[in-house]
């Protein structure tokens, strides 16, 4: 049976016996996810893939210790993050610890470009929209698809704050629910759902200089 299929009670007690095989899936299971996240603290790659050896070094050493007052994931990724936020800082690479417990330092930009608007004045639409998002659905697939859209995509996530490229990468890459975003970050389901928002809303913009 894999890790997958096994109930987390008993995938914690193969991991406490030592199965290697279920040690194995679980690293298959979440390796790459571990790797994405871990990218949303720090820039290097190289640091990246340290970052997650350091985390399933953790695992392995702290199973024994796990209590059960989150899930499995939770608790794993915690570790990361953690660990990621120690290698951020050391590295130079992001705003410091207590910056990233404070907030999006962004959070009072508007998510869209106003002049994307009309003003409140504007004698038949004040306050409409003056350029609307594209309608992507209208688009052909292998556009959407396609390289250079992939290539910006990517790009447009790497600039965005950390906190806002944490958010996105969890409910939009990784398809996480709010309320795991929000345990594992530690936020609020208002600030969780405003970072995705503004994150969403750049990486729209980003794209729409790409594919129209």
């Amino acid at each position: 049976m894999s890790a997958v299929e096994l109930s987390e009670r008993d995938l914690c007690a193969a991991l406490r016996g030592g199965d290697e095989a279920a040690f194995v899936r679980l690293v298959e299971l979440h390796h790459a996810p571990l790797r994405r996240l871990a990218l949303s603290y720090v820039r290097s790659a190289a640091v990246a893939d340290e970052v997650v050896q350091e985390t399933w070094l953790a695992v392995v050493r702290s199973i024994h210790t796990f209590e059960g007052r989150s899930s499995l994931k939770t608790w794993i990724y915690r570790i990361l993050t953690n660990t990621a936020k120690t290698r951020a800082e050391r590295e130079s690479r992001t705003v410091p610890l207590s910056a990233l417990s404070s907030g999006d330092p962004d959070q009072d930009e508007p998510a869209v470009d106003p002049s994307r608007f009309f003003d409140q004045q504007h004698a038949r639409w004040p306050g409409h929209w003056a350029s609307p998002p594209s309608r992507w659905q209208e688009l052909p697939e292998e556009q959407l698809s396609g390289r250079e859209t992939i290539d910006a995509l990517k790009a447009a996530i790497e600039r965005l704050p950390s906190q806002q490229r944490q958010v996105i990468v969890l409910r939009d890459i990784e398809g996480w629910e709010s309320g795991e975003v929000c345990q594992l970050l530690e936020l609020s389901e208002v600030n969780q759902r405003v970072l995705l928002h503004r994150a969403r809303s750049r990486v729209r913009q980003a794209l729409e200089d790409v594919i129209g």
